[in-house]
C-alpha cells in the first residue's frame, strides 16, 4: 500500500491496525463523545454535504444529499446498510479496507447511523470474504465490549446495534435494491424505483446504503471539517479515493490519491506501465474503456471521466499494453455479465447470453462477415431497457471496446473468412467430399 494522502489509509501499514488497542493509540473513536453526540442530526448531514463527499461505490452521488431524502417523522425505524459486496471485476480496495482498518468503518458507521437516526446497522459483505468478515466481527466484538456499540454509547443516549449479513456471492447484489431483497432473505433481484431506498428500503422502512469507503472518510470530515476535505480533489470531486490498480503496471494494489491526479501520473506512482500503453479500463469492467490517447490527457476525477463517456466507477484501474489482445480482454467481461444476469429482465436475460454467444463465436475462429457489428447492435439494444444497470454495464463495455478497438476484431473476421476459403477449395479438391 502506497498513499500520497491518508484519509482512509492512515493505519494500512500500521501493524495490528486492524485491532481496537492499536486504532485507539491512532486516533480511532475520538469523534464518538462530545465531537459526535453535541451535534444536531441535521448539522452533521450539512457538513457531510458541505464536505462534497460523493458515494465511493460507484455511482457517485453526493453522500449528504442522500443523507436529506431520508424522511423524518414517519413513525418508522431508519436502517443503514453498508454495501460492501464488491462484486465489479477489478475491484479489491473495500475488501483491503475491511481487513486493514474495520475500526474506522465502524466508526464511520456510528456518525452515520447518528445523524441518521439509526438503531439498526448492517454490514452486507460478499460471501467470499471470509478472512474480512471474520476481521469485521472481531472488530464488532471489540467494540461492545468497549461500550462503543449497544445500549447508550459512551454514556450518551445514543445506542446502535451492527450487524454483520454475508451474501451468497452474486454480483447483481451490489445493486441497491437487491442487497436489499438478499438482506431481507428473498432472491437478490433489483427492484422497481421509485420508491428509493431512502423512502422504503429494507423492511419496507427508510434505509440509506452506502459503500465502505463512503462511510470510512467520515471520521476524518468530523475532525477536520467540510473545507479541509476539500483541500484535496476539484471542485466538484473533492477528496481522495481508493483506486485499486491491477493489469499491466509496476506496483499493483490500493493507492489513497487526490481526485483530480493526472491518470498517467497515477499510473507513475503505481511503478509505471510495463511496456507500451495501449489502454485502460478506468473504473471496473462496466466502466467504458479508455485508448491510450485518452488515458494521456485523462485526470481521475468524475466529471473529466464523465467527459470522456466513462466513468470512475468503483476506482479499479486496469492499464494494459500493446502485448495485449482486446478481444481477449473483453472476453471474459461480455461472458461475466451474462453469467450474472439474474434473469428478471427479458432484454438482460436473452440480450447478454445472445451477445456472449456471438461474441464466442468470433473469438473461436468462426465469425462471420457483420458478426461485429451485430455484437455492437445487441449491446447498443439492451443499453438502458432494464431494471438495473447490469445490461447497460456489458452495453458500455462492448460498445467501448468495439468503438476504440476495431480493427483487432476485424482481424478475427478476417481469419475466420480465410478459414472458410481454405475449406472450400479443400472440399473441392479430388476426395475432398470423402
Amino acid at each position: 500500500m502506497t498513499a500520497a494522502c491518508t484519509v482512509l489509509s492512515d493505519l494500512f501499514a500500521v501493524e495490528n491496525g486492524h485491532t481496537l488497542e492499536v486504532a485507539r493509540k491512532h486516533g480511532a473513536y475520538e469523534t464518538v463523545g462530545p465531537m459526535l453526540f453535541d451535534k444536531s442530526q441535521f448539522e452533521l448531514i450539512e457538513w457531510v454535504l458541505d464536505s462534497g463527499l460523493r458515494g465511493r461505490g460507484g455511482a457517485g452521488f453526493p453522500t449528504g444529499l442522500k443523507w436529506r431524502t431520508v424522511p423524518r417523522k414517519m413513525g418508522k425505524p431508519v436502517y443503514l446498510v453498508i454495501n460492501a459486496d464488491e462484486g465489479e471485476p477489478g475491484t479489491f480496495k473495500d475488501r483491503f479496507c475491511m481487513e486493514k482498518d474495520p475500526h474506522k468503518l465502524i466508526e464511520g458507521m456510528i456518525i452515520a447511523g447518528f445523524a441518521l437516526n439509526v438503531r439498526t446497522a448492517y454490514i452486507y459483505v460478499r460471501g467470499e470474504m471470509l478472512p474480512q468478515i471474520r476481521r469485521l466481527n472481531e472488530a464488532l466484538k471489540e467494540c461492545y465490549a468497549a461500550g462503543l456499540l449497544g445500549e447508550n454509547i459512551q454514556g450518551s443516549r445514543y445506542s446502535l446495534d451492527i450487524y454483520v449479513h454475508r451474501g451468497a456471492g452474486a454480483y447483481i447484489c451490489g445493486e441497491e435494491t437487491a442487497l436489499i431483497n438478499s438482506l431481507e432473505g428473498y432472491k437478490g433481484q433489483p427492484r422497481l424505483k421509485p420508491p428509493f431506498p431512502t423512502v422504503s428500503g429494507a423492511f419496507a422502512n427508510p434505509t440509506c446504503v452506502n459503500n465502505v469507503e463512503t462511510i470510512m472518510a467520515l471520521p476524518w470530515i468530523l475532525k477536520n471539517g467540510p473545507q479541509a476535505y476539500r483541500q484535496w480533489g476539484t471542485e466538484r470531486s473533492p477528496g481522495t479515493k481508493l483506486f485499486s490498480i491491477s493489469g499491466d503496471i509496476g506496483k499493483p494494489g490500493v493507492y489513497e490519491i487526490p481526485l483530480g491526479m493526472p491518470m498517467l501520473e497515477f499510473f507513475d506512482l503505481a511503478g509505471g506501465v510495463d511496456g507500451e500503453l495501449l489502454g485502460c479500463i478506468p473504473g471496473g469492467s462496466s466502466a467504458p474503456v479508455l485508448n491510450k490517447e485518452e488515458c494521456e490527457t485523462c485526470t481521475m476525477d468524475y466529471e473529466a471521466l464523465g467527459a470522456l463517456k466513462s466513468m470512475l466507477g468503483s476506482g479499479a484501474v486496469m492499464p494494459f499494453n500493446t502485448t495485449r489482445d482486446p478481444v481477449r480482454i473483453l472476453e471474459p467481461i461480455a461472458h461475466f455479465y451474462a453469467h450474472e444476469s439474474c434473469g428478471q429482465c427479458t432484454p438482460c436475460r436473452e440480450g447478454t447470453g445472445y451477445a456472449d454467444r456471438v461474441f464466442q463465436r468470433i473469438v473461436a475462429g468462426e465469425g462471420r462477415a457483420g458478426d461485429v457489428d451485430m455484437f455492437f447492435d445487441l449491446a447498443a439494444n439492451f443499453e438502458w431497457t432494464t431494471i438495473c444497470p447490469l445490461a447497460t454495464a456489458d452495453a458500455w463495455a462492448i460498445k467501448s471496446f468495439v468503438s476504440k478497438f476495431r480493427e483487432h476484431f476485424d482481424k478475427y473476421i478476417d481469419a475466420s473468412s480465410r478459414k472458410a476459403d481454405e475449406r472450400e477449395l479443400a472440399d473441392l479438391r479430388p476426395g475432398g467430399f470423402m
